[in-house]
Formats: C-alpha cells, sequence, structure tokens
C-alpha cells in the first residue's frame, strides 16, 4: 500500500483531520505512527461507540499504524459516571466496555488480537513523568480556554461545574502526550482538547518528535457521530440550526429509545428502528440514512438488500449509499421498506457480537452491568 492508498483509507468515513498535510509528511517519510482513541466508561456501548469507531480502528490497522484503545476510568470519576465510584467503574465497567468493543471490532472484520487496550489508572500509576506533563500543559493554556472545553465531558459552556472538571481536558491531552501518540482519534465532540493538544504541543519540555528529533503536532482525526433515532425538537429544521441540532441529537446513552446498543437483541433493534424518524424523501436530517452512510456503505464491497412485493417495486440490492440516497429522495423507496432492510442489516452486523456475549465468562460480565444499570 502506497502513501496515497493509506491517506485515504485513512480519511475514508472521517469528518476533519487536522494536520492532513503533516499526516502525509509523516507516511511518506515512513514514520511509525501510534493511533490512540480514549472512551469514558459509561454503560453500555451504543453502535456509534462500537461500529463507527472501530471501523475506523481498523481502517488505521489496515493502513499499517499500531492502534490503542485508552479505558479512561478516572475520567469516568471525574465525570462521576456509574454513580462516580472508582471501584465499580473498574471491576464493572472497565470489563464491559472492553468485552463491548472487542465484539464491536469482530463485527467490522477486526481480529481482537489487533487491538491494545490501555487503562488509564495503569498508565497513571507511579508515573511521575505523566503528572509533570499534566502540569505543563496547564502551565501552556489558561482557564478561559479550559472552561470553554469542558463541553467534551458532555456539559455545556458556561455550566457551573466541580473543578475536578476542569482537570479532565488537561488529563485527556496529557494522555496523548504521555502515549508518545501521534494520531489522535476521537469524535467531533472531542475537538477541542485535540486542538489544545496541538496549540500546546511545541511548548512542552517533552514534546512528540519525529525520527529527525524535531517537534511535532498530534495529528487529530475526528469521526462522525451518528444521528440517534428521535425527532429533533424543531421540525422541519432550519438550515442555520442544521448543525446545532445535529450535535444535540447525535446517538445518545441517556436516552435509550434513540439508541441501538452493541447487546441489543434482535428484537429491540427491530422495534427500535421501526419507530425511527424517517420522513418520506427527508435526506438532510434522516437517522437511517445517516446509519446507512456511515455503518452499512464504510466500503466498496457493502450493500443494502431492500425486500418488498413487486407492486411495490420489488427486491432490489443498494451497492452504494449515493444511489440509496437518491431513490430515497425521489420516493422510491418508502421508509417502512428502509426500516425494515436497516433492521435486518444491522441484526446482521451485529451476530458477531451477540456470538461473543454468548461466551459463559463474558456473558456473566453483561449481566453484572445490566444489573448495575437496572439497580441504579
Amino acid at each position: 500500500m502506497n502513501t496515497e492508498e493509506k491517506l485515504e483509507l485513512i480519511k475514508r468515513n472521517t469528518e476533519e483531520i487536522i494536520g492532513e498535510d503533516e499526516l502525509k509528511q509523516l507516511l511518506e517519510a515512513g514514520e511509525k505512527l501510534k493511533h490512540y482513541q480514549g472512551f469514558e466508561i459509561s454503560g453500555k456501548p451504543h453502535l456509534g461507540h462500537g461500529l463507527v469507531c472501530m471501523s475506523k480502528v481498523k481502517d488505521f490497522r489496515d493502513a499499517g499504524i499500531e492502534v490503542s484503545i485508552f479505558l479512561a476510568d478516572w475520567h469516568t470519576w471525574i465525570n462521576n459516571k456509574l454513580g462516580g465510584k472508582m471501584e465499580v467503574i473498574q471491576k464493572i465497567g472497565v470489563p464491559f466496555f472492553k468485552e463491548a468493543l472487542i465484539a464491536a471490532y469482530k463485527c467490522v472484520g477486526g481480529n481482537p488480537k489487533d487491538l491494545k487496550f490501555v487503562l488509564g489508572s495503569e498508565l497513571y500509576h507511579n508515573n511521575d513523568k505523566y503528572w509533570e506533563t499534566v502540569v505543563d500543559v496547564s502551565k501552556n493554556t489558561n482557564l478561559a480556554r479550559i472552561q470553554r472545553s469542558i463541553t467534551i465531558a458532555g456539559r455545556k459552556e458556561g455550566e457551573a461545574v466541580s473543578f475536578a472538571l476542569m482537570i479532565y481536558p488537561v488529563m485527556q491531552v496529557a494522555d496523548i502526550f504521555n502515549q508518545k501518540i501521534n494520531i489522535a482519534h476521537a469524535g467531533k465532540d472531542q475537538r477541542k482538547a485535540q486542538v489544545i493538544a496541538r496549540e500546546v504541543a511545541l511548548q512542552l519540555k517533552e514534546p512528540l518528535k519525529n525520527k529527525k528529533g524535531e517537534s511535532i503536532k498530534p495529528i487529530a482525526i475526528h469521526g462522525h457521530l451518528i444521528l440517534g433515532l428521535q425527532k429533533p425538537s424543531i421540525w422541519p429544521v432550519p438550515k442555520e440550526k442544521l448543525q446545532d441540532l445535529w450535535a444535540e441529537l447525535k446517538m445518545s446513552k441517556s436516552i435509550p429509545s434513540s439508541a441501538v446498543y452493541m447487546t441489543d437483541t434482535e428484537e429491540e433493534v427491530k422495534k427500535k428502528i421501526s419507530q425511527a424518524f424517517c420522513p418520506e424523501g427527508e435526506t438532510e436530517f434522516n437517522p437511517l440514512l445517516d446509519w446507512a452512510k456511515y455503518i452499512v456503505f464504510i466500503s466498496d464491497k457493502s450493500k443494502l438488500e431492500i425486500k418488498r412485493p413487486t407492486k411495490f417495486g420489488g427486491n432490489k440490492t443498494y451497492k452504494s449509499f449515493a444511489e440509496l440516497e437518491k431513490d430515497f429522495a425521489e420516493k422510491k423507496l418508502h421508509p417502512m421498506d428502509l426500516k425494515s432492510a436497516m433492521a435486518e442489516k444491522i441484526n446482521e452486523i451485529l451476530k458477531p457480537a451477540r456470538e461473543h456475549f454468548a461466551q459463559l465468562k463474558i456473558k456473566k460480565i453483561k449481566e453484572e452491568m445490566d444489573k448495575l444499570l437496572i439497580t441504579r
């Protein structure tokens, strides 16, 4: 695979790459590329965490990049997820989340042996260099900048928060430099932290370096945030508010009916998708078309099969998202037929995850998480 082919694979299905020219230079120079993506351990991963993120992780791996998954137990504790109890986060949350991401990687055709998992508390333990980096990052930014960045923890800018949440973005930036990561990968909602990482990169005592010993900035690669299944609060959506509402209506664990989880049953998937917001002919703000683009049509081998009676157009196989979108826009494909096809396809994709969680030891881990979420 040459540089251009690697670059195209890395760019595929992303929203933004900050430092694309720098990335190309690293590829051309044959630099060792180290990727990471971090996750709060907050309940059940949905399809955005699982299929969307892990399909990109596989792209990175296929491009010859060393990939790693950061399980951010300290950030989870700071953000009061899973009750804000570190023992619960580490004993129940971490094992479950890890297995769910392994299951997701299997769903996108990946080999779990490719994955390196790093636990935050293990990275930080007896690690003076890490805490030095936390202070160094803090010295090279300001409070106003950090206050604007707490949106990465799911909070609103200007919201009154605990002082611990001020440390959250700084630690996230320190995670990148302490692990010598030159490709920081996240959803676009994490953009502010990665921009800080690039801003402070050349001022740190121990910056990232290339093979020549030159200081470099981490490349920031932002993936797509898929929509939840719910109807937007304003409909039709004014064009000037499209991006704002998109961010508000991304798939979220806090709205269970809007999200499909990696552990959902076939029946749960069918029920949720059957109730999805999917207006006829609507292509700009349509959760199922969004899922089709970023979950189904992720490679040139992807396809979506529509099964319907001859009087309604008969069966049809779509081999590209563009073709699917065109037919839906022209009302040649009815929402109910799209919903039926998407439910069947999502269930097909999730089959390896269901097999993974059927293993006795892993099934028990899932049951522990289910029990925890019920009692909270």
